[in-house]
């Protein structure tokens, strides 16, 4: 709505306004195998970092692609604080990893870089000192429960949207506009969520909505 305070994650991926890759297109997914494989280290990687610190059994469960989580959960229960260097680890990793889902999305023809944002523009406001709730990272997860649900309906019509595309660009080489900002928004809907639920960067309540 006009005049609404814009929420604190932003996610755009621009347009190629230029003919794709055949190619590169028809085989993305061989393509993608060895930064994949590099997204699944940093995962278990992370993951060991946070038993051997934390000791805490189900880090598994919402431990997410590696996002330092669980760390983050205990300084904002104790001191109220988003460490500045925890932040920046979890805004560069969720960028990285949109590089790679926009990347297999067939959205762009650019291999995924670690350290450039490239065509995927991932921002995310560093929340200020004692602007985090101590608490509600306890049960943002559950409070984000209906956002699962449609996620998962939007994902399904995700995963056919890039289905049309990889015939499109197969014959014309363009990507359908139309389905390219479809799959925008469902990104883009899925990083508020996990901005919200899982790495807790803002208490406030995802958006209903595909736009911007």
């Amino acid at each position: 709505m006009p005049g609404d305070k814009p929420f604190p994650i932003t996610f755009t991926v621009d347009y190629p306004d230029y003919p794709l890759n055949k190619t590169s297109t028809a085989f993305r997914a061989l393509w993608a195998v060895p930064v994949v494989l590099l997204l699944i280290v940093l995962q278990r990687q992370q993951f060991a970092l946070e038993w051997d610190a934390f000791a805490i059994s189900f880090v598994s469960a919402f431990g997410g692609l590696g996002a330092v989580t669980w760390p983050v959960l205990l300084m904002l229960l104790v001191r109220q604080k988003y460490p500045r260097w925890w932040f920046e680890w979890n805004l560069e990793l969720f960028r990285f990893i949109n590089r790679v889902i926009v990347y297999l999305a067939l959205m762009t023809d650019r291999y995924p870089a670690t350290d450039e944002q490239q065509a995927v523009d991932l921002d995310i406001s560093y929340p200020a000192d004692a602007s985090l709730s101590r608490g509600l990272p306890l049960i943002k997860w559950l409070l984000a429960a209906p956002h699962y649900f449609l996620l998962v309906l939007l994902l399904l019509g995700l995963a056919v949207a890039v289905s049309a595309a990889w015939v499109s660009i197969l014959v014309s080489g363009r990507y359908p506009r139309f389905l390219f900002s479809y799959v925008e928004g469902v990104l883009r809907w899925w990083n508020r969520v996990a901005g919200y639920a899982f790495t807790f960067v803002t208490d406030e309540y995802p958006p209903f909505r595909l736009a911007p």
